[in-house]
């Protein structure tokens, strides 16, 4: 790497290279407390955030307390589980009671949440300690990560470019090593954009099964929440510690197949830069086999795309249009403008977007007939400059926001899980493999993510 291009590289914070395993290992071994864990977070964001941006609130004095209590519990052999005493950072559309909660905009500048979200609550039932507010999209209204009242998270590979979005702090804050888990959103891949722009790894879950309450809304039906961490199996470690126990997965069988992968042509649905195609590629089937090559059809692709514009368009003006009327002037421009495109939707045309969806429900399950996981890049390009909203696609130009979303909105239309995991680097900026199964079959993500990585197992 050229000596101008490294000097563009974040340097790494402390929990870069850690796992939540052996970290938890440390910690019940004594070799390390949670205070000291939560004061290495602390120390990381203040050494890194001036120049990423990835927090809007800092809870340094919250944050002891929950660590020193982490490390009490544990003295009484109190464990909550594999996230007790962890640091962690929640987007800042997640409530966290006694916590600004600014959705990144002007319009909530001196908002405190008054109570914990759903997710938080189970966040801190898991015992996790949280440190602060990551930043975010303004009202999580965007897919770049760089309009928000807080300014522009920017790229921990590549500080000239951005996070991507709408979860850009929270995945930076992981993607750095400032933290090792995070929570954040995702209503059309807003915690797969950023987690595979910069680096870190970012799960959505099937819809609904991660609560939503408490989350300050973007789009009823697309919404999700999600997690970023170092890698597959922390993303399946920190899962499994929230979600609900009737959801729990099925034990994997002993001699049971590998998981049927199937590539998923993304040329089909956008323009794709061919060196983020084969390097993703290479990176599954080096791992996981030979994967047979699906598509969507044009028409499906094209139904998708218009299904989630109208869905979300719709959906999102319900939330907003009083403050659109009332002080249209403390939104960023850009979301401004997009929200009054978004006004322009009609309730017919929401209502038969609505009704499309369970004709391509049935369409891409049809794609599944023999397969168990679909694979495809997760982003068909590497991180855009901040600010840049065009990017020649292999002499194609193309939107960044058409780019960014292409690959990760229809699995939010669909309610499908989704998982993105570093599948290597194009000109020194990570890509990302997506993989996409059926609801209840989330195990087979992470089994998939497992041989991807060499590592063979996941212990689900």
């Amino acid at each position: 790497m050229l000596e101008a291009e490294s000097s563009l590289r974040a340097p790494e914070g402390y929990f870069t290279g850690w796992t939540l395993g052996a970290l938890g290992r440390d910690l019940r071994a004594g070799r390390i407390t949670s205070v000291e864990l939560t004061r290495h977070a602390l120390d990381a964001i203040a050494a890194l955030d001036p120049l990423l941006n990835a927090f809007i609130t800092v809870d340094a004095e919250g944050a002891m307390a929950a660590a020193r209590q982490a490390d009490a519990e544990l003295s009484r052999g109190v464990d909550r589980g594999p996230l007790h005493g962890m640091p962690a950072g929640v987007k800042d559309v997640i409530m966290v009671k006694g916590l600004p909660a600014t959705m990144g905009s002007r319009h909530f500048a001196d908002h405190v949440a008054d109570a914990d979200a759903s997710c938080v609550t189970l966040l801190r039932e898991a015992g996790a300690v949280i440190v602060g507010m990551t930043n975010t999209h303004e009202f999580a209204y965007g897919p770049t990560g760089d309009r928000s009242a807080a300014g522009p998270t920017r790229n921990p590979c590549d500080v000239s470019r951005m996070s991507g979005g709408s979860s850009g702090g929270s995945a930076v804050a992981v993607a750095a090593g400032m933290i090792p888990l995070a929570l954040g959103t995702d209503t059309g891949g807003s915690v797969r954009i950023p987690a595979a722009l910069s680096g870190a790894t970012g799960f959505k879950p099937a819809y609904g099964v991660l609560p939503a309450d408490g989350v300050f809304p973007l789009s009823k039906t697309l919404d999700h929440v999600g997690l970023f961490a170092r890698d597959a199996q922390d993303c399946l470690v920190a899962y499994r510690a929230l979600m609900p126990g009737d959801r729990q997965f099925p034990p994997r069988r002993p001699g049971a197949e590998r998981p049927r992968v199937a590539w998923l042509d993304p040329g089909a649905v956008i323009p794709c830069d061919p060196r983020v195609v084969r390097a993703t590629r290479r990176f599954l089937e080096g791992g996981a086999g030979p994967a047979p090559e699906r598509r969507l059809s044009r028409e499906d692709a094209d139904d998708l795309r218009e299904t989630f514009f109208s869905i979300q368009s719709h959906e999102v003006i319900e939330v907003h249009a009083g403050r659109m009327a009332q002080a249209p002037g403390l939104f960023d421009d850009e979301v401004l403008e997009r929200l009054r495109t978004a006004a322009t939707v009609s309730r017919g045309r929401y209502a038969r977007a609505m009704g499309a969806r369970s004709r391509l429900a049935e369409a891409v399950r049809s794609l599944f007939g023999h397969d168990d996981v679909l694979a495809m890049p997760t982003v068909p390009i590497t991180a855009p400059a901040l600010g840049r909203r065009e990017v020649d696609v292999n002499g194609t130009p193309v939107a960044v926001r058409d780019a960014l979303l292409s690959l990760t909105s229809p699995w939010n239309v669909l309610g499908l899980p989704a998982l993105s995991i570093t599948a290597g680097t194009v000109d020194g900026l990570p890509v990302g493999l997506q993989l996409v199964c059926l609801p209840g079959r989330e195990h087979l993500l992470f089994q998939t993510a497992a041989l991807c990585t060499s590592t063979g197992e996941v212990h689900v």
